[in-house]
């Protein structure tokens, strides 16, 4: 057997979804091949410290032993990042890590950020890129994104702290007659449905707002739309591939934070039931949207089936969705004949392809002639 691949999981951070990055590199590190695979964990607590461990020999058992002990903090685990992301191996001998694989949610990890870091280290890693990062996390940016492609999607309204406190009035009569009761707000960048509210009068929507605010300086409000949630998972770089869809049916009022991460009851129906043609037709959508963001690695595109009329609008696309027990991603290419364990490696081997087209592109000033 060849040397095995050196991976580096990146975990935890300090978004509101710290504990969802916990649970998703817990399911990760459970289905390695440790005889292909030498995995080094990356920890970086909630006051935003990195904590580096050992060389994982199995997969931990809990989430509580992701959340690694010590006192080397950033200046021990962010050395290795400067260094060439090096890390020690048996017999004392430093061997690089072929690629990194980030498992943050949210802020300061599916935000562009941390791939920025990666892409300065000039190492692989897992999934989109800086710009498809940084527009996937921002709502409002995607959905100009969205239609300036031409996809269809609900109504909306933003704002920021400032325009808010400047006119809080003026924001609420656009809402209220653009959009209506109900309504959906939320912070334009966070995932999990973390911050998110449904207000059906103005009261619930102002007391929405100053939550959603709690979690960013930019707020999204959308129009409620009667309709079923269907999702389709996307796997590559420029010539992706598209999952069966699936569908949620949500154990609370819609499909937050609660449903998706705590008390499992929702239910996930895949393949969605629906006819051929709305499946052919929103995994070409999801295809469009995931390269409009020129997204790479994986993402989940989000969509609403408006019940009155079939028609498909896009609701988001989420560039590194969850893979804990109750999650769609992999259970979608499960259903579509891709296993956890493959879609691992094919996620590596995405990372690397990228990697190596990039070492292509000459930085320089130097002339054409």
């Amino acid at each position: 057997m060849g040397e095995k691949v050196r991976v580096g999981l990146i975990y935890g951070g300090k978004s509101g979804e710290h504990e969802v990055s916990l649970r998703t590199a817990l399911a990760v590190m459970g289905e390695f091949d440790y005889n292909r695979y030498e995995v080094k964990p990356f920890y970086i607590t909630q006051d935003g410290q990195w904590r580096s461990g050992d060389v994982l020999l199995a997969p931990p058992k809990d989430t509580a032993v992701l959340r690694l002990e010590g006192n080397n903090g950033e200046g021990a685990a962010l050395a290795p990042v400067f260094q060439g992301l090096q890390t020690g191996a048996a017999g004392g001998e430093s061997r690089a890590l072929d690629v990194i694989f980030p498992l943050l949610h949210g802020t300061f990890g599916e935000d562009g950020t941390i791939q920025g870091l990666l892409e300065m280290a000039n190492i692989p890693y897992v999934g989109a890129g800086v710009l498809a990062s940084a527009v996937g996390m921002d709502k409002i940016v995607m959905k100009k994104v969205f239609a300036h492609e031409g996809l269809a999607q609900c109504m909306f309204r933003y704002f920021n702290r400032t325009q808010w406190e400047k006119d809080s009035s003026y924001h609420i009569n656009e809402i209220e007659i653009s959009l209506g009761y109900p309504c959906f707000i939320k912070p334009a960048n966070l995932g999990s449905s973390v911050g998110i509210s449904k207000a059906r009068n103005r009261e619930e929507l102002v007391a929405a707002i100053d939550f959603a605010f709690r979690y960013d300086r930019k707020v999204i409000v959308e129009e409620f739309v009667d309709a079923r949630e269907i999702e389709v998972s996307v796997l590559g770089n420029d010539e992706p591939r598209a999952s069966v869809p699936g569908e949620i049916r949500a154990s609370n009022d819609f499909y937050d934070y609660k449903a998706k991460y705590i008390d499992g009851t929702s239910v996930m129906e895949i393949p969605a039931n629906i006819p051929q043609e709305t499946s052919d037709a929103v995994r070409e959508l999801a295809l469009r949207a995931y390269q409009a963001i020129d997204g790479s690695g994986l993402s989940r595109v989000d969509f609403f089936l408006r019940k009155s009329d079939g028609e498909l609008l896009i609701n988001e696309v989420n560039t590194m969705p969850g893979f804990t027990p109750f999650s769609m991603y992999p259970l979608m290419w499960k259903e579509t004949g891709v296993p956890y364990s493959e879609l691992l490696d094919t996620l590596i081997e995405l990372a690397l392809q990228r990697h190596a087209d990039k070492q292509r592109i000459e930085y320089g000033g130097g002339s054409p002639l």
